[in-house]
């Protein structure tokens, strides 16, 4: 891995995707308005490149299950991410519960008229299906659903069948799973590249074993990350925090050099919950990330 600057020169759009419903601790649903109102956006915001495009907020109850809330949220999400591809600039979606992965990543597929390949970055592999749930929280189910296996609401959003291609896809850095997830993301052919290896071979030879298998998808890639694989000593602001992680720098470092890749398409940061930041410390990390994917944008607080 060589560190790089952004390739991007098109005007990078901030989608925020303000839903909590999917996950158990739902203050996550905050995280883009409170980020949106923080210092660290204020830093940045004023990068000539840059803007906030719009907040999608889930429909009301009004009778609503909380699966066909997600699915009408999700649905609304994939149109805004068409849109903003369409008229040319690259997207970058803060959450929100990882459920908003479903409406990201349909609508990066429906745009590209293909399934992609993802590079999926989390502490868990958020692939249950409504079967093999033990929680039946929704934000454990995204990469499933983007695979073409959950609960019908949340499929063929973007394409019919699924939306990424499995042997482009991997997952970094997972430390908190159930057995039935594996296998299932090992009977696609979905590498998973946990933190016994990354212990093991190291982040970097492990980003570059990564970067080489997402970056070869025909229609391109993209990467979503749940910031609770970072760290919570040094990313505390997240709903599922799990002992351990990578380091903040490692994944800043890595999305400099992954935004050099012609073939990157959008950008998703996800599970940022401003109740349990401490001093602003995760928002000023979103921060440094997105500056990533900005054209002459120094490192900022890395």
């Amino acid at each position: 891995m060589t560190t790089r600057s952004s390739s991007i020169s098109r005007r990078v759009r901030i989608i925020g995707a303000a839903c909590g419903i999917g996950a158990q601790d739902r203050a996550c649903e905050d995280g883009p308005v409170a980020f949106h109102r923080s210092q660290a956006w204020h830093e940045i915001a004023a990068h000539p490149l840059l803007d906030w495009g719009r907040t999608l907020f889930p429909p009301a109850g009004d009778g609503l299950s909380e699966k066909s809330r997600i699915a009408a949220f999700c649905h609304a999400l994939a149109d805004e991410l068409a849109v903003c591809l369409h008229n040319g600039a690259f997207p970058v979606v803060i959450g929100g519960d990882h459920s908003v992965a479903i409406g990201t990543w349909s609508g990066v597929a429906r745009s590209l008229g293909e399934p992609l390949g993802l590079l999926w970055i989390d502490a868990h592999l958020d692939s249950h299906t409504p079967e093999t749930t033990y929680s039946g929280a929704v934000h454990g189910m995204p990469l499933a659903c983007l695979l073409g296996r959950g609960d019908k609401r949340l499929l063929n959003i973007g394409l019919i069948g699924a939306q990424l291609n499995p042997r482009h896809t991997v997952v970094l850095g997972p430390r908190s799973y159930e057995p039935e997830e594996l296998d299932f993301l090992e009977r696609l052919g979905v590498r998973i590249i946990g933190a016994e290896v990354l212990g093991e071979r190291g982040f970097a030879a492990c980003l570059d074993e990564a970067m080489a298998i997402v970056a070869a998808a025909p229609a391109g890639f993209g990467v979503t990350l749940d910031l609770d694989a970072i760290d919570p000593a040094l990313a505390p602001g997240v709903g599922s925090p799990e002992p351990g992680g990578l380091v903040d720098y490692d994944v800043w470092t890595a999305l400099q050099w992954i935004g050099g890749m012609p073939g990157l398409r959008a950008l998703e940061i996800v599970e940022y919950n401003p109740d349990r930041d401490r001093h602003g410390v995760t928002a000023a990390l979103i921060s440094d990330l997105i500056a990533t994917v900005l054209p002459d944008m120094p490192g900022g607080h890395r």
